[in-house]
């Protein structure tokens, strides 16, 4: 009988420093098989997405290569989407995978498993609003944050002939005020201005207008109020149009349709309210709740199946009180780490540990030279509020750690040292 293999459905924040964890600890040593699947090859942070759809983050120098990756963590990476699940012989089935122009590069398959780890992150909840599908980019995957940034150059460039223009001011509508509607309001101020230092459009920054929509009564309403005031007040200083308090109800091409009837004239619309585990889950026969996030124990194994196990955006995991693990990735990273010592435990037939979720306080980007939040939260206190230059610091620190857990110390140290060298070298925005 040979080594029991463990699969990792998802490459994310949570699956990647799991599937790094896991080699390194039982795949280096030959105790088990550890099989990392995702539909795409490389992997980029997704908190980063926003500078990655403005073009301020160069993907090529941040993501990671999953085959490279796993033949130096012990690992092994094979491309594909899940399509379904044969519990009973423990077995996944995978689609086709085919090239950019459709043609198959490979037959549908299955692959076998001991365990099963789900970790497939979470996208965009439109919640059936009418429009939506057709009218508004994304930014859950790279793929769509570099859609977003051809859509924004493009539109720019067209603001260069006034023939060509929709409106008098370049006009972007982005709905839903938590941290990705947040950072990627901000980011897109410090885009324009160096699109205009670049001469791709004579637009400055006074020239583009910004609306921030959140059908709750403040942006950021999962974290605490004096975040939500200081965000706010920080993102008008800079012109940004906030509008709380106002729901959607139909996204068209050139505008959004507000729940009072109110119409915004828009050139591009960004969605980014709500999230919800990827719809397909619900077809696998596991419980799941509206989110569609698998139901699980405290130890993260789903509560229909000991052998299948899920963590972070995924995963719905009561924390007591009625509460669930909320969808961040400091989650995804504690249950990465958490799940590891778990499913070692599974292996030398020890009893399983109930995780138990720490929040360590929430920080949010305002472009390059700001960030609010708070750090050190506990269950007795609010934490320590930050914001500015050290609260930048902290932010960019989140990435560092993210580094270290895929990376470990000494590549890490070298991707720091490579950073600080290019921005002296190369331009502070990808323009392609």
């Amino acid at each position: 009988m040979g080594i029991p293999r463990i699969v990792i459905v998802g490459g994310g924040a949570g699956g990647l420093a799991l599937a790094t964890r896991l080699g390194r600890i039982l795949g280096k040593r030959k105790r088990a098989e550890i099989v990392l699947l995702d539909r795409n090859t490389t992997h980029v942070w997704k908190p980063l997405l926003h500078e990655l759809a403005t073009g301020v983050l160069n993907s090529s120098m941040d993501e990671v290569d999953y085959r490279g990756h796993s033949s130096a963590h012990h690992y092994r990476y094979q491309r594909g989407s899940l399509t379904g699940v044969n519990r009973e012989e423990q077995i996944l089935h995978l689609a086709p995978i085919k090239d950019e122009d459709g043609e198959e590069v490979l037959p549908p398959r299955d692959l076998s498993y001991d365990y099963l780890v789900m970790a497939l992150g979470s996208v965009s909840n439109d919640f059936g609003t009418q429009g939506v599908a057709e009218h508004c980019h994304f930014i859950d995957s790279p793929q769509q944050a570099k859609a977003f940034q051809r859509d924004m150059i493009n539109t720019f460039l067209r603001y260069t002939d006034p023939t060509l223009r929709q409106h008098t001011q370049l006009t972007i509508g982005i709905v839903g005020g938590g941290a990705t509607g947040v950072e990627l309001a901000a980011e897109l101020f410090d885009a324009s201005r160096m699109l205009n230092a670049y001469g791709v459009t004579s637009l400055d920054d006074q020239q583009i207008s910004v609306h921030l929509l959140e059908a709750a009564p403040r942006l950021l309403p999962a974290l605490s109020e004096r975040i939500s005031q200081t965000v706010q007040t920080e993102l008008e200083g800079m012109g940004v149009t906030v509008h709380t308090s106002t729901a959607i109800k139909e996204a068209q091409a050139h505008q959004l349709v507000t729940d009072d009837g109110d119409i915004i004239e828009t050139d591009i619309n960004v969605w980014a309210a709500g999230i919800q585990a990827p719809p397909f889950l619900t077809e696998l026969g596991l419980a799941t709740n509206k989110k569609n996030q698998i139901e699980v124990k405290s130890t993260l194994q789903s509560v229909d199946d000991e052998k299948i196990f899920a963590l972070g955006d995924c995963a719905s995991c009561p924390m007591g009180d009625g509460n669930y693990v909320p969808p961040r990735a400091q989650a995804a990273h504690q249950q990465a780490k958490f799940l590891a010592k778990n499913l070692i435990n599974q292996l030398d037939g020890k009893p399983l540990q109930a995780f138990r979720y720490r929040d360590h306080g929430s920080l949010v980007s305002l472009a390059r030279y700001d960030a609010v939040g708070n750090l050190m939260r506990s269950s007795a206190s609010k934490g320590l509020f930050l914001e500015g230059w050290l609260a930048r610091k902290a932010y960019a620190s989140l990435y560092r750690m993210h580094q270290l857990s895929i990376h470990g110390a000494p590549k890490t140290g070298l991707a720091w040292l490579v950073d600080k060298l290019n921005r002296y070298l190369k331009p502070r925005m990808k323009l392609h």
